[in-house]
């Protein structure tokens, strides 16, 4: 059939000639507790792969979402009751073995939450949820691709926790530098010098000092919030980890 016109074409047009992949968003939700990155996994209630543990989410709403960041807010409300300092797109994974019903495509997202705040908001949610640190989430069988999504999630932290503000969201709004510190070697792994994160903090302005403090051990601590607009801030240079002391055995 030949058209003259786009109207033409559209008014002719029915999108169901074309197959169409199932299309769902899948959230990375974390937050740190008990001096570990955690990550919040729900138990399947239905089929398939049913009461597997499986990274929240669900199927986009055509009539209610607006674009795909609208779906993962609307996702992550519903599983945490909750709305995020920061939500960000990881990637889109889809290929015809990844659900048993169909092919599929999933947007993969990435939320930080407050955890003392999520245990005091209930949600309306139906799957039972519970939080695991990232070591023990990765030994549980996890439903359809969603071990591969996890890596994909906590790598993309750990790198953005090298060059931007964002562990800082995951602070109260008064804090020590020695407790922000700890989150970001929570998230990265590894320990970080002093001195060189108190200055990398201070000089790019995104902490600012308070009049108060706390009682840290022995002494008083100097209170700080953070200063800046975004949590996704990014510093001058990428935060490098403390030089490994040389093994004079070797030599």
């Amino acid at each position: 059939m030949t058209f003259t016109s786009e109207q033409e074409f559209l008014s002719n047009y029915n999108k169901k000639d074309f197959d169409a992949p199932l299309f769902t968003v899948d959230m990375a939700i974390f937050s740190v507790d008990a001096g570990q990155l955690q990550v919040l996994l729900i138990k399947r209630s239905n089929f398939p792969q049913k009461d597997q543990w499986a990274l929240p989410g669900g199927f986009v709403d055509l009539s209610k979402d607006t674009d795909l960041m609208a779906s993962a807010h609307r996702k992550l409300v519903e599983k945490t009751g909750l709305k995020s300092p920061h939500l960000e797109q990881v990637g889109t994974v889809g290929n015809a073995t990844r659900d048993p019903r169909g092919w599929a495509v999933t947007s993969l997202y990435f939320a930080l939450i407050d955890f003392k705040a999520f245990q005091r908001i209930a949600t309306e949610q139906t799957e039972y949820s519970e939080w695991f640190s990232i070591a023990d989430a990765k030994k549980l069988d996890l439903a359809f691709d969603h071990l591969q999504l996890l890596d994909m999630a906590v790598e993309r932290l750990s790198s953005k926790a090298r060059y931007t503000a964002l562990p800082a969201s995951l602070m109260p709004e008064l804090f020590t530098l020695t407790e922000l510190q700890q989150i970001y070697e929570i998230i990265l792994g590894q320990s970080l010098e002093k001195k060189s994160f108190r200055r990398r903090m201070i000089e790019a302005g995104a902490v600012e000092e308070t009049d108060q403090s706390k009682i840290a051990g022995k002494r008083p601590a100097q209170l700080y919030k953070y200063a800046l607009d975004s949590f996704d801030f990014h510093f001058p240079r990428i935060l490098e980890y403390p030089r490994q002391p040389v093994d004079q055995s070797e030599n």
